[in-house]
């Protein structure tokens, strides 16, 4: 795991590590390299951590196995650990060799994103605790909400985005 961050930016660039954790996944792994953020790359790492922790937990979804459940578990504390090892390792490799940040539109919807996960997270929060309840129905009906909530986000993340689009 030390490897992953140590090897994954040997030059002190935030692309290196964004490509090490994401495979070069495209333009989204690119941006951090164009904007020179680390908090990009934090958020992209944590974003790429929670995809990759998406199969073992739809695996223990759908086995309905908790010794299942218990290694989707580990796999969440993982992508954790290794995206908090390789942020922590670009942060600090930053502070001793600064450089600027460009591309504040990119760092506007990193925020909103973040925003939006809180926004989320308290939502599945308060379903198991209405469906604990004995209101089963709230669970779709919050999903909805949830839905509503990532769109809302999504076109306002755009409109930051082109906000700050120095080609706009």
């Amino acid at each position: 795991m030390s490897s992953t961050c140590a090897s994954a930016s040997r030059d002190g660039t935030p692309r290196r590590a964004a490509d090490g954790l994401t495979g070069g996944a495209g333009p989204r792994a690119r941006r951090p390299s164009l904007s020179g953020s680390v908090a990009l790359l934090a958020d992209l790492v944590h974003n790429a951590g929670d995809a990759a922790t998406a199969i073992p937990l739809a695996v223990a979804f759908a086995l309905r196995s908790a010794r299942a459940e218990r290694w989707a578990g580990l796999a969440v504390v993982l992508a954790i650990l290794v995206s908090a090892c390789a942020a922590g390792y670009e942060a600090i490799t930053r502070l001793i060799a600064p450089a600027e940040v460009t591309d504040l539109g990119a760092l506007a919807a990193a925020g909103a994103h973040a925003r939006a996960d809180a926004y989320v997270s308290l939502a599945v929060v308060a379903s198991a605790a209405v469906v604990a309840a004995g209101l089963p129905v709230a669970d779709p009906l919050i999903g909805l909400g949830i839905t509503f909530v990532i769109l809302r986000i999504s076109w306002e993340s755009w409109r930051a985005v082109r906000a700050h689009d120095v080609r706009a």
